[in-house]
């Protein structure tokens, strides 16, 4: 008798199993195509990025060509001394700023772009964040910019590529005087616990709109009317090319805080 009723209850679960692979089937073969779709994308972006980096390069080489003879160009007219020569050279000199705005774009672009090629060394954060404010305290105070730093009594150390972290920290920096027209403070603030080290890069600045914050770190989005837009899309994938993170407080009125996170060496 339970022999029958084996027989039955196999009769009556064969469709069900039947569907069951079907369906796991299926699923496999979505699963596949969209891998592979994924792949084919990625083999695009790849060989896009391969033309456009190209195509960058053979942009810059005429251009060097460019500047030169426009800086020449200026030496001959300012043998001139009449007002008509004069009027020429300040459309030279417009057009002297529009292409060296477009080279620092393609070379902003170039090593956005480019492979990331880490040098890495066990080094001590507050020696890189003072090394960079002797360096940029010329400029600060030069837009009259009050530059401070709080640094911890001991050591805080990473394994990093210095002159990329130091890159990545200018582009900070840089972007936060330039908010700052009138004048206003910075503070570079270092800090750490066992697992992560700290680098807050403050300004009393304008602030950033909310409707922006998500955006800041995008490729080509500025809020400056000559910005490339690539800046802190640079300071970004230096940070996660070292295990690290970045992220971005502001408040409109207040200024903005900028936080990087990296990994302490073990």
């Amino acid at each position: 008798m339970s022999a029958w009723w084996m027989l039955v209850g196999a009769v009556l679960s064969g469709p069900i199993w039947v569907g069951l692979t079907i369906w796991t089937t299926r699923r496999l073969w979505r699963s596949a195509r969209r891998l592979t779709a994924r792949a084919k994308r990625r083999e695009r972006l790849i060989e896009l990025g391969q033309l456009v980096g190209g195509l960058a390069h053979e942009i810059k080489n005429p251009l060097s060509t460019v500047n030169v003879n426009l800086k020449l160009l200026s030496e001959d007219l300012a043998r001139f001394g009449d007002e008509e020569h004069r009027r020429l050279g300040i459309r030279l000199e417009t057009v002297q700023l529009e292409a060296d705005r477009i080279r620092e774009t393609l070379d902003d672009f170039l090593r956005f772009a480019g492979k990331y090629e880490l040098s890495l060394n066990q080094a001590d954060l507050r020696k890189v964040a003072e090394e960079l404010v002797d360096f940029f305290a010329p400029q600060a105070d030069a837009a009259g910019t009050v530059l401070r730093s709080a640094l911890p009594d001991t050591p805080v150390v990473c394994n990093v590529d210095v002159n990329l972290i130091k890159q990545a920290l200018l582009n900070l920096m840089v972007n936060a005087v330039q908010v700052m027209p009138d004048g206003g403070e910075l503070l570079i603030r270092l800090s750490a616990d066992k697992a992560m080290a700290t680098v807050e890069v403050i300004d009393t600045g304008p602030g950033i709109a909310a409707g922006d914050l998500e955006k800041v770190f995008e490729v080509y989005f500025s809020t400056k009317p000559q910005g490339s837009g690539l800046g802190l899309a640079i300071t970004r994938r230096i940070v996660r090319e070292h295990g690290g993170d970045i992220t971005v407080e502001s408040e409109p009125g207040k200024g903005t805080r900028f936080t990087i996170e990296l990994p302490i060496s073990k």
